[in-house]
């Protein structure tokens, strides 16, 4: 079986320098990389399935992601991707707390439920509950200030331009995932519902919640329509409600992941945008679609 370690610079602070390469060539034994972006990423053909943390010991401070995987089955049908701090910039949820005046202790509940402190369902009902009485103008104002993560557009419109399916799963709100999911282009979105009368939030979530379990099983539907199963979905995210899905997937990536996650992901982008799971998957950037 052959197998591939690519290396991905992040572009807006460094360009992937060749002797870096080349040092990384030399330590899987290599063949002569392939650029997929000029001065960005490039993939190196090996012989063996490398050790990534040795590879990632050679690469030092400098702002480079790296990942191994077999060339088999590299490129992903299927994509399943969490919405907050992954396709979007920050917590929504957070950010629509700020709205209430409650930003500092909603996020800091936000921020143990991710690391894995506490379960994602309590903390969600708990959050939610501090929102009661908010008007719906604040979800208004509050999706104005969203802003996508840099690289979400391509990422999703070049996978499904290759014939991938791809859905937002989020533990957010579909307010938020319905709107995301029509910016980026989406199939599909399944998310939490923020319960209202009318004119005010009533400080409840529809039940059931989803959750980590959720996530997964929305994962595992997905995938039945597939012949190759899980191993034909990418599924990326940053919190350890994400942690299910990134771990059952043939490929799964921690994107600028909260420690529990990046700790339990082989895959994880660490310093570049997320174009960079496109160039994990073989991608050049004459096959990027904006």
């Amino acid at each position: 079986m052959q197998y591939v370690t690519t290396l991905v610079a992040a572009r807006a602070t460094t360009t992937l320098d060749p002797a870096i390469v080349e040092r990384v060539r030399a330590a899987v034994d290599g063949a002569a990389p392939r650029w997929l972006s000029p001065g960005e990423a490039a993939d190196i053909a090996c012989p063996a399935l490398p050790d990534i943390a040795a590879l990632r010991g050679l690469l030092g401070p400098a702002p480079i992601d790296l990942f191994a995987m077999p060339v088999a089955g590299r490129r992903r049908a299927l994509l399943i991707a969490d919405m907050d701090s992954t396709i979007v910039v920050g917590e929504t949820l957070d950010e629509l707390a700020e709205e209430a005046g409650l930003k500092p202790a909603i996020a800091a509940i936000t921020a143990r439920s991710m690391n894995g402190e506490i379960d994602f369902p309590t903390a969600l009902r708990e959050r939610v509950a501090m929102l009661r009485g908010l008007e719906l103008a604040a979800l208004e104002r509050t999706w104005a200030r969203t802003r996508l993560m840099p690289g979400a557009r391509t990422l999703v419109a070049t996978m499904r331009a290759h014939g991938a399916t791809t859905a937002l799963v989020s533990g957010g709100f579909t307010f938020f995932t319905s709107r995301v999911a029509e910016l980026c282009g989406f199939d599909l979105h399944r998310s939490n519902i923020l319960l209202d009368d009318g004119a005010r939030l009533t400080g409840a979530v529809a039940e059931p919640i989803l959750d980590r379990d959720a996530k997964l099983a929305e994962l595992h539907a997905l995938a039945a329509t597939h012949p190759d199963g899980t191993a034909a979905a990418l599924a990326i995210g940053d919190g350890a409600n994400d942690l299910a899905m990134i771990t059952k997937a043939g490929l799964g990536i921690a994107y600028h992941a909260k420690p529990v996650v990046a700790a339990a992901a082989s895959q994880r982008i660490l310093h570049a945008d997320l174009r960079a799971a496109l160039f994990a998957q073989g991608y050049h950037t004459d096959e990027f679609v904006s």
